[in-house]
């Protein structure tokens, strides 16, 4: 039998393709291996959002076929359509394959195979979970914005959404199997349609589902954030207080060379609403904002830069996903000229950084004292065990028995607050 191991860079729907592709090596009878240098396959699901995660995909196939030349290198992900990308590691790898054509690898890793797993579409592949209580659902693949920084359309084509009669279905099994978190993504989470049923109509149908479980979803885009979805997460009882979607930038000029579709002012009246509506129907948390944000995009000036400022400093970001722009080659924006500086956008990621660092301690301050529920995930490496609360906030937990706490609720009371995580005593656990 052939030994596999994969080795995911990137994002959620990267790590729930690797899940896919888990499962279908396996009903294929592959084994997996100890690590990468051990593994007659090796499949690297790829990221391409910023050259760092390219580079790192460029020094491991390196590192594997330098040590195990015979090694079936498989490049699959953001990556694996990109002509350039193609050129430079022709020679190391020997499997090129879009993720879309998942149900293919079999054959081309081996010439001939008896009685294949097919399937016409890689999503109704079901997955090799990763964890026993919390699992990635995508709803669909793909996106149609065309941002003029973002390689995803290019690389994942254009969106393509799943039945929701198959979501359901996946959602019931993992409720059946005692999971307690289902996150429900897809490029454009609110972009979803099947038929006559939207993101929130689905959204209202999982919610709907007997059992004890959190909901969760990423990723949003403000153009598609309506009325009707932010009245539902308050609605939803098992929706989560966290919303994530992304600013990229406070500037509308900047937004516009972006193709982001969207104004400054349109993101922050959306924030204030998203508040007000779980202010409304779950006052007991408060509800808890994260974005995404680059800094130094082609010809933003300082005083570009400053509206984004006000934004971060107006909004109180939660959490925020900072990064330095990075040119991607095949994008509208590859051809625009890179013109800030390291330095500067180094600086720039700072100023961010510090104010991040202020208001997401403020905002951490109201669950001083608290008991909230936290869903436990594991332990840390100094033994301690951490969990996240549904605000999607980190929590340390202290003073904790040794029985196994992983994939239980708890409540936890917060004795201490950081900037970006809480500090707690577990008051009771429950399943």
């Amino acid at each position: 039998m052939l030994t596999y191991y994969i080795i995911t860079f990137g994002c959620q729907m990267n790590k729930a393709d690797s899940e896919r592709l888990s499962f279908y090596l396996e009903k294929n009878n592959f084994i997996l291996a100890e690590n990468q240098f051990r593994a007659d396959v090796l499949i690297v699901t790829t990221c391409g959002i910023r050259q760092s995660a390219e580079n790192r995909v460029y020094s491991l196939v390196h590192q594997v076929k330098k040590k195990n030349p015979k090694t079936i290198v498989v490049i699959t992900g953001c990556l694996s359509e990109r002509k350039d990308v193609r050129s430079r590691i022709k020679n190391k790898v020997d499997i090129w394959l879009p993720i879309k054509e998942l149900t293919s690898l079999v054959p081309k890793i081996k010439n001939k195979i008896s009685n294949p797993l097919i399937a016409k579409d890689y999503l109704s592949v079901a997955p090799k979970y990763e964890s026993a209580f919390s699992a990635y659902v995508p709803i669909g693949n793909g996106c149609n914005n065309f941002c003029s920084y973002c390689v995803v359309p290019y690389a994942r084509g254009r969106e393509k959404y799943r039945p929701a009669s198959e979501i359901i279905k996946e959602v019931r099994g993992l409720i059946k199997n005692g999971y307690k978190e289902v996150i429900l993504i897809a490029q454009n989470v609110n972009s979803y349609h099947s038929g006559s049923i939207d993101f929130t109509r689905l959204l209202a149908r999982v919610n709907d589902l007997p059992g004890d479980f959190w909901i969760r979803f990423v990723s949003s885009h403000p153009k598609d954030i309506s009325p009707k979805l932010i009245e539902a997460l308050g609605r939803c009882s098992k929706v989560c207080e966290h919303v994530h979607f992304a600013l990229q930038s406070g500037d509308d000029e900047i937004l516009q060379q972006m193709n982001r579709q969207y104004t400054a002012a349109h993101f922050q009246n959306l924030v204030k609403k998203i508040r007000s509506v779980g202010r409304k129907y779950k006052p007991g948390l408060p509800m808890a904002i994260t974005t995404d944000v680059i800094v130094g995009f082609p010809g933003e000036t300082r005083k570009q830069f400053l509206n984004t400022v006000k934004v971060f400093k107006a909004t109180k970001f939660d959490m925020a996903y900072i990064s330095q722009y990075s040119p991607r080659y095949g994008t509208a924006s590859y051809q625009m000229k890179d013109d800030v500086s390291k330095v500067e956008k180094k600086r720039r990621e700072n100023v961010l950084t510090k104010i991040l660092s202020q208001t997401a301690r403020v905002n951490n301050k109201y669950y001083l004292k608290k008991i909230v529920p936290v869903l436990i995930e594991g332990r840390n490496r100094q033994g301690e065990w951490y969990g996240k609360t549904r605000t999607y906030k980190l929590v340390r937990i202290t003073g904790t028995p040794v029985n196994n706490l992983a994939g239980s609720f708890g409540l936890v009371k917060i004795n201490k607050v950081r900037d970006l995580s809480l500090e707690g005593n577990i008051i009771a656990q429950y399943e």
